[in-house]
């Protein structure tokens, strides 16, 4: 988001100078589907995973300036603070041996930065929330050194015009304030990019609103913030609320946060579009000299600046994405709900996962969306972030009678939804070793209700069971899933627990 914003002050009329840009940037973006000058279909997939840094105490370090001089390539790129980073994996075409590919190039380049980050006594950790985050190291001091966190930041901030509020109710309560944004850079998420042409894009971004409260069941792995233990996914709801730019007062109103599931199923990638100019100001109003109108009037196509900047900081968890590629103009659905790690191989994993299931979803005779409510998918967001692989849903009945049932998250991944990814990978043309491959990942975790989240949070308690403090057994626990995560054996096979201490003979 926002790439080449540099730092500076914004005047009264820059907003409104703003508006009218993203209008026209709007009609643009409303030519081009009419046009009907989007690319083929291409089925190419992308993926970004966002990563903290860890010493080997399993505490954060701030370094990602040292370590991304050390690992000097263009995959790695700064994120929100000090101790984060992101790697971008070059697109790909799904089908074939695509999760195999792609398995062995995240483990090569994540070996890479490990070994870099080494040098500087840091560490490779991909998790969701790093366990021994603390108050302290979530300041706006330890946001990475560029003009658009820091721009973001206090526009944020001045938006909001007083603390943010941190209020998260879980097995445990967690309440504090925040003068800064940094706490959102707690989280640290997978993305998953599809390109879609316009006619498909209405019904991929439905089925994956629909299916995201089953990726985050079977893939939650953020239990703990500020060494206290809240929900099994605990980034959407400190995502919610440290970039909420809304006082009590605006929430009170029914004014949207900035990060939302949304409200209502779309038909048109122009709606997303639209809602945000609708619904939400300007944070960063930075005018682009291109006159979108007139670019197409002379048959070229616009960048469309104003309106991807501004969708940049709507953080919706399916997100649509517009961009240029060989002088192409494509959109993308972003799916955004997933953690980061435990390991490569469930990374992928879940990628296979969603990739089947959103292929199959979108292209059913009896769309599940016109079966659920989307009030239903969002509640099922919420309680598959609360309770993770224990987690209870509505979803639509099969069989002739219709209507709406209460289901274990893991049956329905287990009995529908995995067959369905099944046919979804057989659609995009994976070979069937890899799908049977990463979907049995996705299998064994539900059959063994075991998943990141959940053996965190069992090890943390053994633990505390053989004596440790919380402190200590939170950077304990950090240890032994750094050291597991490398070895790389998907989570539902590891040992919960921290490993007997060597006796001495």
């Amino acid at each position: 988001m926002g790439e080449k914003v540099v730092a500076g002050a914004f005047d009264l009329s820059d907003r409104q100078r703003y508006r009218t840009k993203l209008r026209q940037c709007l009609r643009g973006l409303e030519r081009l589907l009419e046009e009907k000058r989007f690319d083929r279909p291409k089925n190419l997939m992308g993926l970004e995973i966002e990563l903290n840094l860890a010493g080997a105490d399993g505490m954060p370090r701030m370094l990602n300036a040292q370590v991304l001089e050390k690992i000097a390539s263009r995959d790695f790129q700064t994120e929100l603070a000090m101790f984060n980073l992101e790697v971008n994996i070059a697109p790909h075409r799904l089908g074939g041996r695509v999760f195999d590919r792609l398995v062995e190039e995240v483990r090569t380049s994540l070996a890479y930065a490990h070994r870099k980050a080494g040098e500087v006594d840091a560490g490779i950790v991909m998790i969701g929330i790093l366990p021994t985050l603390d108050r302290d190291d979530l300041v706006s001091s330890n946001l990475s050194d560029v003009d658009r966190y820091t721009l973001l930041n206090d526009q944020i901030v001045a938006a909001r015009g007083e603390d943010f509020t941190l209020d998260i109710d879980g097995v445990e309560h967690l309440t504090c304030t925040s003068k800064s944004i940094a706490p959102e850079a707690a989280c640290t998420s997978v993305q998953l990019h599809l390109q879609v042409t316009p006619a498909r894009f209405a019904d991929v971004w439905n089925a994956a609103q629909a299916a995201c409260a089953a990726q985050i069941a079977v893939g939650a792995n953020s239990p703990f913030l500020f060494g206290r233990e809240l929900w099994r996914e605990s980034r959407p709801p400190l995502f919610q609320q440290s970039t909420d730019t809304r006082p009590p007062e605006l929430q009170a109103q029914g004014v949207r946060p900035r990060t939302w599931f949304g409200e209502r199923w779309i038909s048109s990638a122009y709606d997303l579009f639209e809602e945000n100019l609708r619904y939400y100001p300007a944070l960063l109003p930075i005018c682009d000299d291109e006159d979108p109108l007139a670019v197409l009037d002379a048959g070229g196509v616009p960048k469309l600046a104003e309106l991807v900047l501004h969708n940049g900081t709507v953080y919706r968890w399916n997100r649509p994405v517009y961009g240029i590629a060989d002088g192409v103009p494509h959109l993308r659905v972003e799916n955004r709900v997933l953690p980061a790690g435990p390991t490569v191989t469930d990374v992928i994993a879940n990628a296979a996962f969603y990739y089947g299931i959103v292929r199959a979803l979108a292209e059913d005779s009896r769309p599940v969306w016109t079966r659920l409510p989307f009030e239903a998918a969002a509640a099922n967001f919420d309680a598959a972030c609360r309770y993770g692989i224990d987690a209870r849903f509505t979803w639509p009945r099969r069989g002739r009678y219709g209507g709406t049932t209460q289901v274990e998250a893991v049956s329905l991944v287990r009995d529908e939804l995995l067959p369905l990814a099944e046919a979804g990978l057989d659609a995009w043309g994976v070979e069937p070793a890899d799908r049977d491959l990463y979907l049995g990942v996705i299998e064994e975790r539900c059959r063994r209700r075991v998943n990141g989240a959940s053996w965190q949070v069992a090890t943390f308690h053994r633990a505390l069971e053989g004596g440790l403090s919380r402190a200590p057994a939170l950077a304990a626990t950090t240890r032994r899933y750094a050291e597991l995560s490398h070895l790389g054996e998907p989570v539902h096979t590891w040992p919960v627990g921290l490993p007997e201490p060597a006796r001495m003979g």
